[in-house]
């Protein structure tokens, strides 16, 4: 199993997937295609089948990131998304957080509906989280401030001194993620947008930091443009990438090697 680590292969991710035992990936980060909103080289895939196979594969404690929307059809949002949300229960998952990926540049209005944009980030866990690092952030407006000390009365009627607490700087931040999306702004290697949807490089890292440590295998069935990999590697993780078309995985490839290469430019500096 060893030659798969830090590789990325060609091929069909439900096949390739059998040659990863069972319990060995720490995260999942992927964003597969939904409802034929991209055409993807025309590839077809078997949700339910990944889905199981992603529990399988995925350890006790681990996470995958789901990153996936709805297409409007007929007039009415798929709902898509939910389906996928409750078969992964049925899997084995617990849905520990439905999360929101806001896009800074949403996509084109439609002429009786409000402008497009967000996707849904599904956190699965299987089981309770072995690894969180939540992201501190958001900055509160009295943080240093020394609150001061104050008695509570218990149900029996005593009171009971709670000492003094200081505001922290930064609390964690909320569950809706706003990114800059687009040219030049979710990546700046320019041939990465070869690919018809990537998202942003901060997303990847983002929930790489929160739901891994250095050293763990973070992976992508859907590796498509490589960012997943790519923010792994220059987070000191460990990654496997698959893809189905031959002209992705060239791409996510060289995005990985160049990573590579200013990782280890700055680490000679």
């Amino acid at each position: 199993m060893n030659e798969m680590i830090n590789t990325i292969t060609q091929g069909d991710c439900l096949e390739v997937m059998k040659r990863i035992p069972d319990g060995y990936i720490d995260l999942t980060i992927t964003s597969p295609p939904y409802d034929n909103l991209r055409t993807y080289n025309g590839f077809k895939w078997n949700f339910e089948k990944i889905a199981k196979e992603l529990y399988r594969v995925t350890k006790e404690g681990g996470i995958v990131v789901w990153v996936v929307g709805d297409a409007t059809i007929k007039g009415s949002e798929t709902l898509t998304s939910f389906r996928q949300a409750l078969f992964f229960q049925e899997t084995g998952f617990n849905v520990h957080d439905t999360m929101i990926y806001e896009k800074a540049s949403p996509s084109p209005p439609s002429h009786n509906r409000y402008l497009q944009s967000f996707e849904y980030m599904f956190i699965l866990s299987k089981g309770r989280p072995k690894t969180s690092n939540l992201i501190r952030d958001r900055k509160n407006a009295h943080g240093g401030v020394r609150k001061a000390e104050r008695s509570i009365r218990d149900v029996d009627g005593n009171l009971t001194s709670r000492g003094a607490k200081v505001i922290p700087e930064y609390s964690v931040r909320f569950n809706i993620w706003r990114y800059a999306t687009g040219f030049r702004q979710s990546t700046s290697d320019k041939y990465a947008y070869e690919h018809p949807a990537i998202f942003p490089e901060k997303l990847a890292e983002d929930h790489i930091i929160s739901w891994s440590n250095p050293g763990d295998i973070v992976f992508d069935p859907f590796v498509g443009s490589g960012t997943t990999a790519k923010m792994a590697v220059l987070n000191d993780r460990k990654y496997i990438g698959i893809d189905i078309s031959e002209e992705y995985v060239d791409i996510a490839r060289r995005r990985v090697g160049e990573a590579l290469a200013f990782k280890n430019e700055k680490e000679v500096d």
